[in-house]
């Protein structure tokens, strides 16, 4: 798991741009995904959503693209969760 904390922009289908808070990168099952909070209105996220996407290599660099399969993004977001609350709990020790 890397943690990034940095903001990104996103550009929907629609041209539309959203910026988010890079919460971190993490692998599961051979799969690298980013997990990350909206910073302002977008469209379909609540304010304390998480938007998790996987990350994948393309022939121009990496690519943020949704989870299509609803298992696989129940599973991903479950060890989203673990390595947050790891972090919060990192956070309470110092």
């Amino acid at each position: 798991m890397e943690e990034k904390n940095s903001i990104i922009t996103l550009t929907d289908e629609n041209g539309v741009e959203a910026d988010f808070d890079l919460v971190c990168t993490f692998d599961y099952e051979n799969r690298k995904f980013a997990a990350m909070f909206p910073l302002g209105e977008v469209e379909g996220v609540a304010d304390d959503e998480v938007v998790i996407l996987e990350i994948v290599k393309d022939g121009e660099g990496e690519t943020l693209v949704p989870i299509d399969n609803e298992i696989l993004l129940d599973e991903v977001f479950n060890e989203f969760m673990e390595i947050f609350e790891d972090m919060a709990d990192g956070e309470d020790d110092e």
